[in-house]
């Protein structure tokens, strides 16, 4: 080809690519093929499912840690944040997201509820399945059990902190009762630690070795909703985003009813 031919032709796809608009370019520049996301305990089985369907229906790979939505441990949520350890979205109990959110440490705005949580009582594989389908049931259940285990998260906050004082029997089952840091309470109740565990029922249903009896009474429950947020050091507000929104829609509906919760209405907060 002639020299002026080449160079016109040169020319003419160079002005092609800046004739694209800016941020067409950008976007295209700057694809994110990786996001981090950290989530607590009660949505990591319906999360697991929902992140694989993820990734195959838009190719971005899905990098997942874990840690309690709350507590001292190194691996809860708001310590890993604090140490600025790479994550685009957290998703863990509501209260904490909320905490999160005022201190700045979630995007304004991008808090959503994604399932609702109930609290469920676990015994060993093979062991009798003691009566608690009534509060005077479930009562007597805590009184006559040699050991007992709840979460050092939101569900076993509440069991320690209000419902054993609801039932009167505070005094009778604190001594004898014990809140796991970090592992699994159905771990411990499947090794025989603990004679009965309380946990959330998504926390319970993936654990093997176990016999869930059931949800505690109704009118004793604590509904703890799980809730997504973008992390406000995140790089990739706008691709986390779009993760949060996929989570929240109806297409993860039957994913997190298997996993043991109750889909949220889609909702953000500003």
């Amino acid at each position: 080809m002639p020299r002026r031919g080449a160079l016109g032709l040169a020319l003419l796809l160079g002005l092609g690519t800046l004739g694209q608009p800016a941020a067409a370019r950008e976007t295209k520049a700057a694809t994110v093929r990786e996001l981090h996301v950290v989530t607590s305990g009660g949505f990591t089985a319906a999360f697991q499912a929902l992140a694989a369907k993820y990734e195959r229906d838009t190719g971005v790979h899905i990098v997942t840690e874990h840690g309690p939505s709350m507590g001292d441990t190194p691996q809860a949520i708001p310590n890993r944040l604090a140490r600025h350890e790479d994550a685009d979205v957290v998703i863990l109990a509501r209260s904490g997201l909320d905490k999160l959110a005022q201190a700045g440490t979630v995007t304004s705005g991008t808090v959503t509820d994604l399932g609702l949580s109930r609290i469920a009582m676990a015994v060993k594989a093979g062991a009798p399945a003691p009566d608690i389908a009534t509060p005077d049931a479930l009562r007597a259940t805590l009184v006559h059990a040699r050991s007992v285990a709840w979460s050092d998260s939101a569900s076993g906050v509440y069991i320690q902190s209000t419902l054993l004082d609801r039932l009167g029997v505070a005094d009778q089952v604190r001594p004898k009762g014990r809140m796991i840091p970090a592992t699994p309470v159905g771990r411990i109740v499947a090794e025989g630690q603990a004679e009965i565990g309380f946990q959330q029922l998504s926390e319970l249903k993936p654990v093997k070795g176990i016999r869930i009896v059931g949800l505690i009474p109704e009118s004793l429950q604590k509904v703890t909703p799980f809730s997504a947020g973008v992390v406000a050091y995140s790089p990739h507000q706008a691709e986390a985003r779009a993760l949060i929104a996929y989570l929240a829609s109806p297409k993860a509906y039957p994913i997190i009813r298997e996993s043991g919760l109750e889909p949220a209405s889609q909702k953000a907060n500003p």
